[in-house]
């Protein structure tokens, strides 16, 4: 079985770690974040993990000015 790296800027969706490096926000505000808005169309659960939309938390993050 062969390993397939790719980019986090082409993935779909990000696992908290790979978010709070790609958008630079740390991954307890991230989790609180999540929490927050468990139904947000940008939060995939894959089982219990939690799952980032890359480019829907990325349109949240161009409306808003502070999290």
């Amino acid at each position: 079985m062969s390993s397939i790296s790719v980019p986090i800027s082409e993935k779909y969706s990000l696992t908290i770690e790979e978010s709070a490096a790609y958008f630079r926000i740390g991954e307890n505000k991230l989790r609180r974040f999540v929490e927050e808005n468990p139904n947000a169309k940008w939060v995939l659960m894959n089982g219990n993990r939690i799952q980032i939309k890359r480019k829907q938390f990325e349109k949240i993050l161009d409306e808003i000015s502070t999290i």
